[in-house]
């Protein structure tokens, strides 16, 4: 049975969409949930989803962040303190180190 048709199932996942390009990041995060990903960071404005995933390192999230009209969590490196305080800025919800942010991924997309 497909767990997407169940409404019980469907009725309790957070839905996401995620602008993520690395494909190793992408399939630990489609492996937690329903993720639906875009190819830009323009595409996230207008989303319909509850959460927005992206990808800090990569270039135009942090100014399509204050476009998304709904709960942000960005995930990069650790060691980049500016690029982690400039997403916070920009209006993330959230901002963690890439490390945290995959080890708390079932958590954080519930």
């Amino acid at each position: 049975m497909e767990r997407h048709n169940d409404p019980e199932w469907s009725a309790t996942v957070t839905r996401v969409t995620a602008y993520v390009p690395d494909l190793m990041d992408r399939s630990k995060l489609a492996a937690a949930g329903d993720v639906t990903f875009v190819s830009t960071p323009g595409e996230l404005a207008g989303t319909t989803a509850e959460l927005v995933v992206v990808d800090l390192s990569r270039a135009g999230v942090l100014e399509a962040v204050g476009q998304v009209g709904v709960r942000t969590i960005g995930f990069g490196s650790h060691v980049d303190h500016e690029l982690l305080a400039a997403a916070r800025a920009a209006g993330c919800d959230e901002v963690l180190p890439r490390s945290k942010f995959f080890a708390r991924i079932g958590e954080l997309l519930a």
